[in-house]
């Protein structure tokens, strides 16, 4: 028989079954979440207040997944590390944690892989493999902040892989780390970032959540976002826009557009122009990305056109932002490490660094 995911369960889940399953009383649940959750043990028996007896019929019938640091890098200009982790089955997963003035912040994978191909994008190159766990999302947060000391504050599904894409698993994730028996982190302190799956933009607008929505537009024309963006050729902005629109209005959140600012592809002011007349409607903020450089691929970006992109959309009257760029010296960017780590090793990963 397969062991349940126990991490991955809800207080209310677990209760239901110390209490139906195991004939336990309630508060052990919540004792059991407490240990997982708060004190981030790993094995049954580190759990002091819970008999020998009831760890072992835990142990029959649960698991408690964990994460490999297979390798670490840490940047020597910013504070910013990178993580690579191995999952239980030899996948590979990265996160990256950044220092800001307002606190630690982690940017997670929801998934090994990623299906939307994306040009510019280092995951979309070493392809999809499957969704990740709402675990094994959670875990990449317990052990930054057990290698770090430091408490995480701030989540961004930014990592590699889709985040709607693996729905279930991402909102039950949203709803674990926000929990008041465990982490407890404030859902507005969340921001989800989607390629623009409009159903799933939509099915998380009535979940009753606060989390941000970041939408990576990068071109403001259907042709040109096709081109670059094959999830467009299904959602084009005369689907996107409104389902942002709807979004903002059901959840009061202000949604972000990110924007990588691609040399000739789509930096003109005539892409500025159209960034305007597309967004008018809508109380939203264009973060602007200096894209990174991908072997694979020729895009690129010089500081001086990022500015001046910025400068055109503000005079149109756009909120526009440049992205601090973190952790450059140590390819900070989702996917490059797992890409280089699979194209030095393949699939087996087995040695640590």
């Amino acid at each position: 028989m397969d062991k349940t995911d126990i991490l991955s369960l809800s207080c209310d889940e677990l209760e239901n079954i110390m209490i139906n399953s195991l004939c336990e009383k309630k508060f052990r649940a919540k004792q059991i979440y407490n240990w997982l959750h708060v004190k981030n043990v790993l094995d049954f028996s580190e759990m002091t207040n819970i008999s020998a007896g009831l760890q072992a019929r835990l142990n029959d019938i649960f698991c408690i997944k964990r994460l490999n640091i297979i390798r670490k890098l840490e940047s020597a200009t910013d504070n910013t590390v990178k993580y690579l982790y191995g999952l239980a089955d030899g996948n590979i997963i990265e996160s990256v944690v950044m220092e800001y003035n307002f606190g630690i912040s982690i940017c997670v994978s929801t998934q090994v892989g990623c299906k939307m191909g994306c040009d510019f994008c280092a995951s979309a190159i070493a392809g999809y493999v499957r969704s990740l766990e709402a675990s094994e999302i959670l875990l990449q947060m317990y052990e930054a902040q057990k290698d770090t000391g430091k408490r995480i504050s701030r989540i961004v599904l930014m990592g590699i892989g889709e985040p709607l894409d693996n729905y279930d698993n991402v909102v039950k994730f949203i709803r674990l780390v926000t929990a008041p028996e465990g982490c407890n982190l404030s859902q507005r302190h969340i921001t989800l970032s989607t390629c623009g799956i409009v159903p799933g933009i939509d099915k998380l607008a009535k979940e009753n959540l606060s989390v941000n929505l970041a939408v990576s537009l990068h071109n403001a024309s259907d042709k040109g976002r096709s081109a670059i963006m094959p999830v467009n050729r299904k959602y084009g902005l005369d689907e996107l826009i409104p389902a942002c629109e709807r979004y903002e209005k059901q959840t009061g959140r202000r949604v972000t557009f990110e924007y990588a600012v691609i040399e000739g592809v789509n930096s003109s002011s005539e892409d500025a122009k159209r960034i305007a007349a597309l967004l008018k409607n809508m109380i939203c903020h264009v973060n602007l990305i200096a894209v990174n450089t991908v072997k694979e691929r020729s895009y690129a970006s010089e500081e001086k056109t990022v500015r001046r992109f910025q400068a055109q959309l503000e005079k149109l009257g756009v909120n526009a932002t440049i992205r601090r760029k973190l952790g450059s010296d140590i390819d900070a960017a989702c996917g490059q490490l797992r890409r280089e780590l699979e194209a030095v090793r393949g699939d087996n990963v087995e040695s640590t660094d």
